[in-house]
């Protein structure tokens, strides 16, 4: 439907009030008087623009993820199912030692023959992965996801800022502008005497406009500091996610690796591991053998493998004194 209704003189016909909300549409200028009277114009034409805009930006919002979608995520994707599987591979291992160690305890009459099996699986370093280690070790001196993921959080915090000072500018220059004086005296219309010099108008959808303006806002204001807060997060090690692993023996990726610099590729990798964590299958049952750790009473009770495996985990550094 029609834009603009403007209130054309009762002496107009029907097709003479159509040209004039064609007309004040086309032009879109408000004509006024200053406090000293003089005339003045303004320009509405960004409000026939704000839907056009809207579209603009939803295309510049969109461009961040498509930069992170086929120059990051291929890689990062690799990157998150190596390391998945070489940690489940950790797990599996330390399950298939405890598995050996408890048999070895229960063909054995005697408890020394267990407990140097056990000091040997310490000594021998069962649990050592050099190629996870060496691998890690490589992202952490590469930077290209770190580069794009901050490029990607900086124009998501630029298109963010933009669209919100744009549409300050709007609400402070022309979103309480929903009524103008349009004038149609151009060309030969000029010498009519009977045309007005000014007709009213009234924009049908502003008040449209300015519903969708501030939703739009609102949403984006809420949204810069979560970008911030996202990028802030690579200022940062996040040691909880290996420090479960590091239950493991001779697991110290932590304590040998992440003493530089978090603006790396690694840091990156384990974000998004600590938000893929589903996929992760041992580490909630690492984390079932850690809440099991405190509630061991006695720890030369070795019964189960659970029992086993807190045992590595730790909780006896050395062999107890054989009573």
């Amino acid at each position: 439907g029609s834009q603009i209704s403007c209130f054309s003189p009762t002496n107009f016909t029907g097709k003479q009030s159509a040209y004039t909300d064609k007309a004040c549409w086309d032009s879109l200028i408000h004509h006024g008087f200053d406090a000293e009277g003089r005339a003045i114009t303004k320009s509405l034409w960004a409000l026939k623009a704000f839907p056009y805009s809207l579209l603009v930006v939803a295309v510049l919002m969109y461009l961040p993820y498509l930069l992170w979608r086929y120059a990051a995520a291929p890689a990062l994707h690799c990157d998150l199912l190596f390391i998945i599987d070489e940690l489940d591979k950790s797990y599996n291992r330390s399950v298939r030692l405890v598995q050996h160690m408890k048999k070895v305890q229960q063909a054995s009459a005697e408890p020394e023959q267990f407990w140097e099996e056990y000091e040997r699986a310490r000594r021998e370093r069962y649990f050592e992965f050099p190629l996870l280690e060496r691998y890690l070790t490589c992202k952490q001196h590469a930077h290209a996801l770190v580069f794009i993921y901050i490029l990607r959080n900086l124009l998501l915090l630029l298109f963010l800022a933009a669209t919100c000072l744009y549409l300050v500018f709007l609400h402070l220059n022309i979103f309480f502008q929903d009524e103008f004086s349009c004038s149609i005296k151009t060309g030969l219309l000029e010498a009519e005497p009977h045309i007005p010099s000014l007709i009213p108008c009234k924009l049908v959808f502003f008040s449209v406009f300015q519903l969708i303006s501030l939703s739009v806002g609102s949403v984006y204001v809420l949204l810069i500091p979560i970008v911030i807060y996202n990028a802030l997060q690579l200022c940062q090690w996040d040691k909880g996610l290996l420090s479960v692993y590091e239950m493991l023996p001779a697991f110290d990726l932590l304590s040998r690796r992440m003493l530089t610099c978090p603006l790396n590729d690694l840091n990156i990798i384990l974000l998004f591991l600590r938000a893929n964590i589903s996929e992760l299958t041992s580490f909630s049952r690492l984390n079932a053998v850690s809440a099991l750790r405190e509630a061991t009473a006695n720890k030369e009770d070795i019964d189960t493998v659970i029992d086993f495996m807190t045992l590595l985990a730790g909780l006896e550094t050395t062999k107890p004194k054989h009573q």
